[in-house]
This record gives C-alpha cells, structure tokens and sequence, in this order.
C-alpha cells in the first residue's frame, strides 16, 4: 500500500498510529483545539502560496470532495515540462509513494522545495517530512538544490524556545504576512536516505488488514504530538 508524507512522519512516531489511521480511523479523536490549529495551518499555507510572486496551485478535487491525486501528478508533470516558475502542492508519486510539495521554486536549472509550518521555529517532524519529499521528488529526477521550510516570521510569544537556525534564517514580506525561510537540507537529506530504507516497510504495515502492530503505550504517544488514538490505546 503507498506511503504519503503523512504516513511517513506518522509512522514513524507509531507503527500502529499508521495501521489505525489505514483501517479504524474512525477511532481518532481529534481535540477542538488542535484541529483549530490545523485549520489555522492550512490558511497560513494559503498565504504563503504567494509569497514567490505568481504560482500555480495544482491541487484538484474529486466530485466527493476527495483530493484528485492523479490529476495533480498530470498537471505537475505538464508545470514541470513547460518550465513554470512556482509550482503549489506540486504532486509526485514514486512506486504509488507519494507527496505533494507545498511549494517548488523553479531557480535555474534546480528547484527549491518548501514546507510551509504555521510555527515559529523548525522541529525535527518537519525536517522529516522534507526528507521522505525529498526521497519522492528525486526518485522522479527532480534536481533539488535545496530543502526549506518556511515558517512565521512575526515576533513569537514570550518565551517561546529558542530557535537553533535564527543566525541563518532569511526573511520575507508578502501581503502583509511576515514570512522566516530556514535551510535544513544537510538535515533533510540524513531523513532521505532514512525515508529510503523505511517506506516500502511501512507500506507493507499499512497494508496488513488482520495484523495491527502489537505495540505498548509509551513515550511515543505523546512525542511529538499526542496521538489521536491516545483514549483508544489507553482505554485499559
């Protein structure tokens, strides 16, 4: 069974997280406020969209309201070939594994891949998430010059940790939107070369029907994030 990004960064939190969410993923409950989070994610991603100036968005919905996956793999190949400059939720799938690059920066003859967090500073689930994109993009003979995330750029709360790349970070200004560019290929390309030796391993759990991992609760349940299956788990 094919590995999305999201599978991958899950997966490798919980092999049984991503079991459940292939085959009872009416068991997860997600808090109010963290789906408020993630609804505030996809409108700061929305934002971001234009931070490179003109873009095309490839993303196409199905008539269910599904993400058309295979559409979005034709219309990037078309972008790619035709040279487009910025490309949003650029699609891309390898042995059915498959990402959707929030933005691709045509730069000569490479390409920049983007993630974009509605957070103030980079933390190791999303340079791992750029490492399986990573994985993806070059295996369909993407050439990547960089891996970055592009995050908050405003002022964070008081307190708010450190941020390990604040010396190297770049800054930008788009509507009205202040925009931090942090450059972790080096760490990105670590995850790549673990997102090659993990994925088909994870498909192949996501895959058994019969076969939930027998895994015990522990520290992976809240690290990095509380699992949404966490009451299921704990019920005993």
């Amino acid at each position: 069974m094919a590995v999305s990004k999201t599978d991958f960064v899950r997966g490798l939190q919980c092999e049984k997280m991503l079991w459940l969410d292939a085959h009872n993923p009416e068991l997860k409950i997600i808090p109010p406020e963290v789906q408020a989070r993630l609804d505030a994610g996809n409108d700061f991603g929305d934002n971001a969209m234009g931070i490179f100036g003109p873009f095309v968005e490839t993303t196409t919905l199905k008539e269910d309201g599904r993400l058309d996956f295979a559409a979005m793999l034709e219309k990037t190949k078309a972008l790619i070939e035709s040279g487009e400059e910025v490309i949003c939720e650029a699609a891309f799938s390898w042995y059915g594994n498959y990402c959707a690059a929030d933005i691709l920066r045509k730069v000569g003859d490479g390409y920049v891949l983007y993630e974009v967090k509605n957070t103030y500073a980079a933390r190791q689930e999303f340079i791992t998430d750029l490492g399986f994109q990573r994985l993806i993009l070059r295996k369909c003979g993407i050439p990547l010059l960089a891996s970055k995330l592009l995050l908050r750029g405003d002022t964070p709360p008081e307190n708010y940790p450190a941020d390990p790349y604040e010396s190297t970070n770049e800054y930008l200004e788009s509507n009205g939107f202040r925009y931090k560019i942090t450059d972790v290929s080096k760490e990105a390309k670590r995850v790549e070369w673990t997102a090659s030796q993990r994925v088909f391993e994870l498909g192949k759990i996501k895959k058994k029907e019969a076969c939930m991992p027998d895994i015990s609760v522990g520290e992976q349940c809240e690290k990095p994030y509380r699992c949404w299956y966490y009451e299921h788990c704990h019920k005993e």
